[in-house]
């Protein structure tokens, strides 16, 4: 079995409603994304997927969140953008890709809102 990983970033803010604490005032973060792959055949070359297509993958999703304020967005209409549902719609998304072929499938999103804290999204 192979672990193949991405990272890449982008910059929003957020607030968590109804939080009891300061995150419920507008804030922003570095937001840290890794892609997680995971698989057991290699293609022809030798390669279970292809990073710059993965990282590609991967920024066209967060290129619509960058320097966005995230409890605007459609995807965030009926719950709050927190780390935890961002992995998981960061999940959804990418998985949907057709990069995936083969043994490669998207196997988590980790997502770090700060330096010691992050938070990683798998399906059951």
């Amino acid at each position: 079995m192979y672990e193949l990983i991405v990272k890449s970033e982008f910059e929003a803010a957020h607030r968590i409603e109804n939080y009891p604490g300061k995150c419920v005032r507008l804030h922003g973060h570095n937001w840290i994304v890794e892609a997680i792959v995971r698989g057991a055949e290699l293609n022809e070359l030798g390669i279970l997927i292809d990073f710059k297509i993965l990282k590609s993958e991967l920024n066209k999703i967060l290129d619509e969140l960058d320097h966005q304020y995230l409890n605007e967005l459609e995807m965030f209409a009926e719950k709050n953008p927190t780390a935890e549902n961002l992995a998981k719609e960061i999940f959804d998304r990418l998985s949907t890709s057709e990069i995936f072929s083969g043994s490669a499938k998207l196997f988590a999103v980790k997502i770090y809102e700060s330096p010691k804290s992050c938070v990683i999204y798998f399906p059951d």
